[in-house]
């Protein structure tokens, strides 16, 4: 019986089409057995550069383009477009097996025909050296880079000229041109593609069989049932596609701690879960899944639902953030604590403050607490007095430090006296107990959003599961960090030396959103967790949409009433609400901007009070936006002294460093917000512009 393969590039396609469409499509390929069993309603394409591509009818205005194999039963949808569009697209295209991997890949040939005699002749024109000219036909043979392809890379001379032509070459191909444009070795590349290698002899004419291997590109599915399962959830699914690189850190086997890094939108979180559903799969004992929040928590719950549907597999795996789960092994022990609120942490230091008549201000003495008493385990005064201050900037003289001590004696004294608890406290007290027992609660933990815990945080996750290999995995992007957090891995028991990975190309944010939300970290230097610089160098997008839309208003009602109208023009669109977000610094302006969408008949919830659905427009701080994705996204108020607030930012004449430090957090926390755009991104202020766009209007 035919089975049908839909192409994970058309499930970004369905996941934007109208509802009645949706229906539609569903209701032909329900019954694509039938009618394919009866050679019905498959019709070739005239003057097709590829014979097996064909198309069926959806309705008067729109078909589908299926790769009909020439042996075997497996079809595969590759797109719905209007009728003379799909025409057109299958006629430029063509069909083939990478003679490498095996899989299925497609080009447009009439792209890459338009284009090479144009390079041809610049390159023999230019004076300029061939871009692979160091590279042997053999090696690009091996590498599975065909004839066509080639061709078409000896007469480059400029590496932006194989960035332009990504669109139309077959993209594991272009990899390994960009990799090697980039320096790498073809040793090197046979290296990063060796998890796609086939041991299998390849028919380069049995797209059946190639198809067959292309799980990382092409879902075959069993029936109607399980066919109307995906329409249901398109866009998840595409999702947990993993891409050849994403996959050799997924399956992989480390002999201890491990991390993948990388930029906005590349994967780290679907390789998080991927791989706690393969350490799951090898039964080794319990698995912890954990992150910095709940809202983060709960979009990874949900992602591990829709990858694993056993729920034997599924019930190995624990899934909470890192405070709750401090909490449940502080619980346990002592039942449940006090814990103080920041307010009262504050009023506590300025009680102290003001009895030893200091010049220290709460903010200084807060984060001197926790950056180095709680993140170093300082014990006593002699500790304090040679203990690492890096980072902390305001310098601290022998007498001065003496000075803080007493502050730091006396706080804790009177958490004592209170029988109080801080966040930081009962996370360093949750350690204590566990690592008072050689049992630990966890054979694995795997943490996201690695780049915002804390160091007592991470000294939480280094106890609840026991050295050995696999015991430790971390996903992170230290561009992304929008907490004052800053550890080094190794000076909280993580060694992940050798064992890192990076991922450099975004799957969700279109290259013009995230080129232009990459200007604004230019000039940044941010720390990589071991003890060295991270680069964005690399970083690309696989689509390409609209670029973001800037524009400022006189006041801030004007500004969230244009909000409003942007946001109902995105719903007329045909863009579901769920889809949809708006991002404010503070609460406070998210729950204005919420007022004036209501007013327009705008469903809105708040992130505060309930997690993003299908029926309301999400609306929180860019700090509630972490981890999440929007379709289309707002970025409001950022104006100057709201995007940073006054408050958040030390100022520079009390301490150059901390100021430095807290500007390059609020750069990050915009960036983190604006990143969280798949196709539209609106950012909008009222007065003055934040000096954070200054780099969106340089000359």
């Amino acid at each position: 019986m035919p089975r049908l393969g839909i192409d994970r590039d058309f499930l970004r396609d369905f996941a934007k089409m109208e509802r009645p469409l949706q229906e539609r499509i569903g209701e032909v390929f329900g019954k694509f057995r039938e009618a394919t069993h009866a050679g019905l309603h498959l019709e070739k394409v005239g003057n097709a550069r590829d014979p097996r591509f064909r198309t069926i009818r959806i309705d008067l205005h729109w078909r589908g383009v299926v790769l009909a194999p020439e042996q075997g039963d497996t079809y595969t949808l590759l797109k719905v477009l209007p009728h003379d569009d799909a025409y057109a697209w299958a006629q430029r295209r063509r069909a083939s097996v990478n003679a490498a991997t095996g899989h299925i890949e497609i080009r447009d040939v009439a792209a890459i025909d338009a284009t090479l005699p144009e390079l041809s002749q610049h390159a023999e024109r230019s004076a300029g050296t061939r871009v692979f000219a160091a590279v042997s036909d053999a090696d690009l043979a091996r590498l599975g880079v065909d004839d066509q392809t080639r061709a078409f890379s000896r007469a480059l001379t400029e590496v932006i000229q194989l960035e332009a032509a990504q669109a139309f070459l077959p993209a594991v191909q272009y990899d390994v041109l960009y990799s090697l444009a980039a320096g790498y070795t073809p040793e090197q590349v046979w290296s990063e593609l060796s998890q796609q290698i086939t041991d299998q002899q390849i028919d380069p004419d049995d797209v059946s069989a190639a198809v067959a291997r292309s799980d990382d590109q092409v879902l075959l599915v069993d029936g109607p049932a399980e066919l109307m399962e995906v329409f249901r959830n398109p866009f998840d699914l595409w999702r947990i596609y993993l891409h050849p690189t994403q996959s050799r850190v997924v399956h992989a086997r480390f002999s201890g701690a491990a991390r993948v890094s990388g930029g906005p939108g590349t994967g780290k979180t679907v390789v998080c879960l991927h791989r706690a559903h393969q350490l799951a799969l090898r039964n080794e004992g319990p698995i912890l899944v954990t992150t910095f929040t709940s809202t983060l928590a709960a979009s990874l719950r949900a992602g591990l639902d829709v990858l694993i549907d056993d729920p034997v597999v599924r019930g190995r795996i624990t899934v909470e953030h890192v405070d709750r789960v401090a909490n449940r092994i502080f619980r346990a022990e002592h039942g449940n604590p006090r814990l103080l609120s920041a307010t009262e942490q504050r009023t506590i230091w300025r009680r102290i403050n003001e009895r030893l008549q200091t010049s220290f201000t709460e903010a200084f003495l807060m984060e001197e607490w926790r950056q180095v008493v709680l993140a170093q385990q300082v014990g006593d005064a002699a500790a304090y007095l040679t203990a690492k201050r890096t980072g902390r900037g305001r310098p601290l003289g022998r007498h001065q430090r003496a000075q803080v001590w007493q502050l730091m004696w006396e706080f804790q004294r009177e958490l004592a006296k209170q029988h109080a608890w801080t966040y930081e406290t009962l996370c360093a007290e949750a350690t204590r107990l566990l690592n008072a027992h050689t049992d630990r609660p966890y054979r694995h933990v795997l943490v996201d959003e690695a780049q915002d815990l804390s160091a007592v945080q991470w000294r939480l996750v280094r106890a609840v599961a026991a050295d050995g290999p696999d015991d430790v995995f971390l996903a992170g992007d230290t561009h992304q960090r929008i907490y004052s957090n800053r550890v080094t891995l190794r000076d909280v028991g993580l060694r992940v030396a050798g064992r890192s990975a990076r991922l450099t190309v975004n799957y969700r944010t279109t290259a013009e959103i995230l080129g232009w939300s990459l200007g604004m970290l230019r000039q940044e230097a941010i720390d990589d967790m071991e003890g060295g610089l991270e680069s964005v160098a690399g970083s690309r997008s696989e689509v390409h949409g609209l670029p973001p839309d800037t524009k400022g208003y006189s006041t801030k009602d004007t500004e969230l009433a244009a909000v409003a109208q942007q946001v109902k023009e995105w719903l007329a669109d045909g863009v579901s609400p769920g889809e949809i977000g708006v991002a404010a610094r503070t609460n406070h302006l998210a729950k204005d901007a919420r007022t004036i969408m209501t007013r327009h008949g705008i469903q809105v919830r708040l992130l505060t009070e309930q997690e993003p659905d299908e029926q309301s427009v999400a609306a929180g701080t860019m700090h509630r936006m972490k981890g999440l994705e929007f379709r289309c996204l707002a970025v409001i108020g950022v104006s100057d002294g709201i995007v940073p607030p006054l408050s958040a930012i030390t100022p520079a004449s009390e301490d150059e460093l901390t100021h430095q430090q807290d500007m390059q957090r609020e750069r990050c926390l915009l960036f983190v917000a604006c990143t969280r755009a798949r196709e539209q991104l609106t950012v909008s202020w009222h007065g003055k512009r934040s000096p954070l766009l200054d780099f969106a209007h340089q000359a």
